[in-house]
């Protein structure tokens, strides 16, 4: 699959070209009568600091205007990693959440939850402050956030952050896999220095709904003669930043491996394009990470995935832009089911 060429356009021309602020009705998620093409945003790692907290209402705002969106994303990271995870934090950002006026999509990320152990975070237990996630931002399981759109989700596991759904014949499924491997790595700012039982059973559970998760969407895209697959998680798992790491001692990226095994089954299985879109490693990435002699799939110990195309978002420092993705109409003859081009904000 070949390399796509980023364009950058701005929000604030096209306010202006096309003259709608309005709010956007609520969509429908399985819409697969529709053969136009349509858009949709990701955003991730995001607002970071106090400079970014004040720009990001007018960072929503600028998503809001462009109406043609089917619904955004936000591949999770909330807050930086030395901030505290507060309740009165958690409430602020679900308040901006609110403002949406395209359904929004959100995965929790690690730095709200996984690391808040530290110190400088609250040394809360990361357990505890998954579970307030899921009151504040997972309150209405099988909703968005933002417009309402209907989605498939796994509260009955436990888990209504992960969520699945169609449009135009493409799979989206957006699933909680987190960084800092996955949740395994000990929560020293509580004084451990091993993962405790309660954490390895989150990551066991959490890590066999994901599975299922994925295998059901590429189960029912094969079913309904869908166009693509494409995957949502907040975790880099083929951050380049990790790979020497990685290289050096495998186990520092174990707990991503049964989900990257599964993606590469699936995607092979599915022999169509598959997509993953992922935020944590904060530097705008496109890339085909699990291509024959790509150094990950030593790492992993897999075969190849010629067919997974992975998009990573900007983030921190580098959120200064959302990624618009355009999927072409069913009559398109394309090989590329997506394209994709980085927006700036206006300000």
């Amino acid at each position: 699959m070949p390399s796509k060429t980023v364009k950058t356009t701005t929000a604030a021309a096209a306010v202006l070209a096309l003259g709608l602020l309005a709010a956007q009705p609520a969509i429908a998620a399985n819409n697969t009568s529709d053969s136009q093409a349509f858009t949709f945003g990701v955003i991730g790692d995001i607002p970071y600091g106090d400079a970014e907290i004040a720009k990001f209402p007018s960072r929503v705002q600028d998503i809001n205007a462009d109406s043609a969106l089917k619904f955004v994303t936000h591949v999770g990271d909330i807050k930086n990693g030395s901030s505290v995870c507060s309740d009165e934090y958690f409430a602020n950002i679900r308040s901006q959440f609110d403002t949406f006026e395209h359904p929004l999509v959100f995965t929790p990320g690690d730095n709200e939850w996984v690391d808040c152990h530290r110190t400088n975070n609250g040394a809360y237990n990361p357990l505890e402050r998954l579970d307030r996630l899921r009151e504040v931002f997972f309150d209405e399981p099988g909703k968005t956030l933002g417009a309402t759109m209907p989605v498939k989700t796994q509260e009955k596991l436990g888990l209504p952050e992960n969520v699945r759904f169609t449009q135009n014949r493409v799979a989206f499924s957006v699933v909680n896999v987190q960084g800092s491997n996955n949740s395994l790595l000990p929560w020293s700012g509580l004084g451990e220095t091993t993962p405790t039982p309660e954490q390895l059973a989150e990551v066991e559970h959490r890590t066999d709904a994901v599975l299922g998760q994925i295998r059901d969407t590429f189960t029912d895209a094969e079913r309904r003669n869908d166009r693509a697959v494409v995957l949502m998680t907040q975790a880099d798992m083929f951050d380049p930043s990790l790979l020497a790491a990685a290289t050096a001692n495998p186990e520092t990226v174990s707990g991503f491996r049964e989900i990257v095994a599964a993606i590469i089954e699936e995607t092979n299985r599915f022999d169509r394009p598959v997509y993953l879109i992922n935020g944590d490693s904060h530097v705008f990435a496109e890339n085909q990470p699990l291509a024959e002699g790509s150094p990950w799939l030593e790492v992993y110990g897999q075969p190849a995935a010629d067919d997974l195309q992975r998009i990573t978002v900007d983030g921190s420092a580098n959120a200064t832009n959302y990624v618009r993705f355009t999927v072409v109409g069913n009559s398109s003859d394309s090989d590329d089911v997506l394209s994709w081009e980085k927006v700036p904000f206006s300000q």
